[in-house]
């Protein structure tokens, strides 16, 4: 789960860049090196430095002031959307879903499935922010998050996806440059639309990028405080009560994965999926084996079947969209680092003799 949080921190770094350049073109300049043939241009670059530092200074400052920020990101990105949908409501037809599959129905259902886990993660990160919860915030509250946040989250994503297909054909708008944009500003004849859905999605940007950066430092401190990474991970700040040393390790993650720029966000996307369900698969085995009630363990049978088949369809060639080269590599990578971690921590090298 590490993995799928800090994984999505470059990601939104790169993706700010890149949003970035489709509202400011000279962005897209003073390219300084490739990487898979995908160019990285300086001033992007610099943005997604800027933008990652504000976050790590946000979250060293304390916890508060890092939900006060995600607050008003999710709000803004909520307002600006509503405008726009409802703006092009007036302007859709329902006969623009057809035809409801590009392909066969289920190999469609099967492509789209697999990257679900990366893009619904969020809700389980509730209870790792669960120290930092005021007071007065009660157990059973962090229950209504976690669901408030998966049924909130899926809701966004259905509704994005159905106000897109209802304001233009969706065939139009295969291959075409932030096809979002594209087809409000194609039926609306504007480009008040297009500019007002790239600032609400610059804001979705930061709000996800925070969650994930809030979500992945405490993962690491509190795998510090275990021993299973160098204790030092584990350190606290003593003026403003956050895992300082873990926040700093997640800020310098983002920035060695943001300079590999475009290239990073596909197999990013893909390996970030993986690990989602490879995690939620875990937690519903950890449930299984330790419920007494019968109800609750055929619950985690079945979530424990689901998460291993959408691990399966990433891992195994036969299905499609699976892992590709670049996607196996990130992951090996990812692997080293967490042995090599693992292995370097106090003690490790007795345990092992």
């Amino acid at each position: 789960m590490l993995l799928a949080y800090l994984i999505v921190c470059p990601w939104e770094a790169v993706a700010v860049g890149k949003l970035a350049g489709y509202l400011v073109p000279s962005l897209n300049s003073f390219e300084i090196y490739r990487i898979a043939g995908e160019p990285v241009f300086l001033p992007r670059l610099l943005l997604g430095i800027i933008m990652t530092l504000f976050l790590a200074a946000l979250n060293y400052r304390g916890i508060r002031v890092s939900a006060t920020f995600q607050g008003l990101a999710t709000t803004a990105v909520l307002v600006l959307f509503a405008i726009v949908a409802v703006a092009g409501a007036l302007h859709g037809s329902a006969s623009n879903f057809h035809p409801g599959f590009s392909a066969a129905p289920l190999v469609s259902v099967l492509l789209v499935l697999q990257i679900v886990p990366y893009f619904m993660t969020g809700f389980e990160s509730v209870p790792k922010a669960a120290e930092e919860a005021h007071k007065k915030f009660r157990s059973q509250d962090f229950f209504r998050a976690i669901v408030l946040a998966l049924f909130v989250g899926a809701a966004f994503y259905v509704a994005v996806i159905a106000a897109v297909s209802f304001v233009a054909p969706w065939r139009t708008l295969l291959g075409q440059r932030f096809a979002t944009a594209a087809a409000f500003g194609q039926v609306m004849g504007s480009q008040w639309p297009v500019r007002l859905i790239l600032i609400a999605a610059m804001f979705g940007l930061f709000q996800c990028f925070n969650g994930n950066f809030v979500a992945a430092s405490r993962l690491l401190f509190s795998f510090g405080r275990r021993g299973t990474i160098p204790a030092r991970f584990a350190a606290i700040h003593p003026s403003f009560q956050t895992p300082s040393i873990a926040i700093a390790g997640v800020a310098f993650a983002t920035l060695a994965g943001l300079a590999l720029g475009d290239s990073l966000l596909v197999p990013v996307t893909e390996v970030g999926s993986m690990a989602c369900a490879s995690g939620w698969f875990a937690a519903c085995i950890s449930l299984l084996l330790v419920e007494t009630r019968l109800v609750t363990r055929l619950i985690a049978a079945i979530g424990a079947i689901v998460a291993l088949l959408l691990v399966a369809m990433k891992v195994i060639p036969k299905f499609p969209g699976h892992f590709t080269q670049a996607e196996w590599i990130a992951l090996a990578i990812w692997l080293l680092i967490g042995i090599a971690m693992h292995r370097s921590r106090p003690g490790s090298a007795s345990k092992a003799s």
